[in-house]
Order: structure tokens, then sequence, then C-alpha cells
């Protein structure tokens, strides 16, 4: 275990839960829980897309698709049935086994093929998921939506701030543990040289199909909770913009490092919240989406490897003139 989280400082991330764990006894605001509880939601969410392209370089432009399925599966089964526990264990298997089985089908039928086909085809297939649900008004109602009923623990906001907080951090250490061992090695062989990965004798297809079903399962909880959170759904959870966000997380925070996609999280949850609550008073803001497109540009730009790359030049930096120091002052 300790060969796992070797490049991870440990005390820190402890340091950062126990704070967060304490955080509703120094802060109980509302607003500032109910914006907690969406950073740790979209943290899974961008963690479960790094897996893709971080770690083994699989591009998708159709992982909201995933997130889709599990908002729409546990607010189905509470719209239909009773709001109840075992109900929402049902909606949340039920959209795990979906997505599991749709990312698993979808890898089986691209992810021999190299280049754009995966993407393009998660692409469109997110599209037929989209129009399904705005024309099976049955079932979905369609763009309107609809609101449901949620058990009493989640009603509760400081409750499901800690449900979420503690499903962030299981999440983070189950694709913590996947990634250090010997999986998440080959994942990161396939996205440095997956020609290199084959003639060494790794089977790239089942390695990347595992990448693609850890994803899309990850990708279903995490709309999941999004849907409860809101208690309501609607066509939106499976727009493109969804998987932009995701993109953007993990860009900002920094490709292959799982922290980094919860920092991600943070930045733009953060940004988005503050920027529309600026807009109510300064109308220059009303265009917040414009603001974030710009970060995606300077980000890019200045900082290719996210704010995990700056930390780690910051601190070979430190290390390289604390050393410089200690050998000169050896030498007087």
């Amino acid at each position: 275990m300790r060969g796992v989280f070797s490049k991870v400082p440990l005390y820190w991330g402890l340091a950062i839960l126990l704070f967060m764990l304490m955080f509703p006894f120094v802060n109980d605001t509302r607003s500032t829980l109910i914006l907690l509880t969406q950073i740790f939601i979209f943290a899974i969410f961008a963690m479960s897309f790094d897996i893709l392209l971080g770690y083994t370089g699989i591009v998708s432009f159709g992982h909201c698709m995933f997130f889709g399925i599990g908002a729409y599966s546990t607010a189905i089964i509470f719209n239909k049935l009773d709001a109840t526990m075992p109900n929402f264990l049902i909606g949340l298997l039920i959209g795990i086994f979906l997505s599991a089985l749709v990312s698993y089908l979808i890898g089986l039928l691209s992810l021999r093929l190299k280049s754009h086909f995966y993407a393009m085809l998660t692409l469109a297939v997110s599209q037929l998921f989209l129009v399904l649900a705005e024309k099976w008004r049955g079932l979905t109602h369609g763009g309107d939506g609809f609101t449901f009923s949620v058990p009493d623990i989640f009603k509760d906001r400081t409750s499901f701030y800690y449900i979420t907080l503690i499903s962030m951090a299981i999440v983070f250490i189950l694709l913590k543990l996947i990634t250090e061992l010997s999986t998440g090695r080959v994942l990161k062989a396939i996205s440095q040289n997956e020609d290199r990965a084959e003639a060494l004798g790794y089977k790239t297809l089942h390695y990347k199909l595992i990448a693609s079903v850890t994803a899309g399962v990850a990708a279903s909880f995490s709309g999941a909770l999004y849907a409860i959170s809101l208690r309501f759904i609607n066509t939106n959870v499976f727009s493109i913009e969804v998987t932009l966000d995701a993109l953007l997380m993990t860009m900002i925070g920094g490709l292959g490092t799982l922290a980094g996609a919860i920092a991600g999280a943070g930045i733009i949850e953060f940004l988005r919240h503050y920027l529309s609550e600026l807009a109510m008073t300064y109308p220059i803001f009303e265009r917040w989406t414009i603001i974030l497109g710009i970060l995606y540009i300077v980000v890019l730009l200045g900082f290719p490897s996210g704010l995990a790359g700056v930390i780690k030049r910051l601190t070979l930096r430190n290390g390289r003139k604390g050393r410089k120091n200690r050998e000169a002052g050896r030498a007087a």
C-alpha cells in the first residue's frame, strides 16, 4: 500500500480530507455546502475522464453519455418507485451496468482502430442518447425534465455533503490503486507508445477496454449523485458541454494526475459559481462562459501540463536550489 501512494504526499491528502470533514462545523452556509458538494461530484467525473485521456491517451467527446445514463437511471427509478435507499441502490446499479455495457461495446468497436475513431463514435452515441432522452417523453419528459423525491438522508445538505465527500475519497483511492499497480503502468505505456507496448507482448485492446469501462462506471456514479443533488433531471446531462467541462477540469489540474482532476474541478466550479453571482450585479459577467473559454486557451498555451505540472516544476526547482545551498555550505 505504501508503494501505491508513494507519489502522493499522503499527509497532505489526509490533512485536506480532515479539513473537509470538519468544514461543516466551521461554516454550514447552505450555498457553500452546495458548492462544495458540486465540486466533489464533478471531481469524480473529472477523475473518470482523466483515466481515459490522462492515463491512457484516449480522447472521448461523448463522456457525458455515461454521466447522463447514471443520472437518468437514478432519477427514473425515484420517479417511478418510492424514494428509498434500496431503490437508490437499484437505480445506481442499473446506471453502472448500462454504462459498463455501453463503454465496453463502444470500446470493442472502436479501440482496435487508431486515431480519432473512439472520439467520433462516443460523440455520435452520446448524441443518440440525447435524442432518445428528448423523444421518449413518456419516460424522460423530454427537454422539460422532471423533479423527483429522494430519501431523507439526501435531503439534508450536511449529510449529502459528507456522502459526496466520502464517495470522492473512495473513488480516488480505487482509481489510484488501478493506476499505480501493473494495469496503470501498462496504460501509461499505451498512452506514450502503443506500438511499443504491443511489441512487448501486452494486449493493448484489453487494457484500453479496462480503462473505458472503469471511466464509464465512475462517470455513471457521479451522474447519479448529480441528479440527487438537484432532485431534477433533463436532457442537459447529455450535452457536449458536460464533456467539455470534464476536459477543462483535467487540463487545468494536469493530465494523468487524479489529484489534479480534483483541483481542476474545484477551480472550475468555484469560478462558475462566483462568476454567475457577479453577473447579477455586473452585466459584463453575464457571458461568464467566455471567461472559462479564455482560461482554457491560456492553460493550453501557457501551462500545458496544468496545475500539477507547475507545482512539480516549482518543487524540482526548489529541490535543486536546496541541494546547491547544501553543497555550497559543505564546500565552505
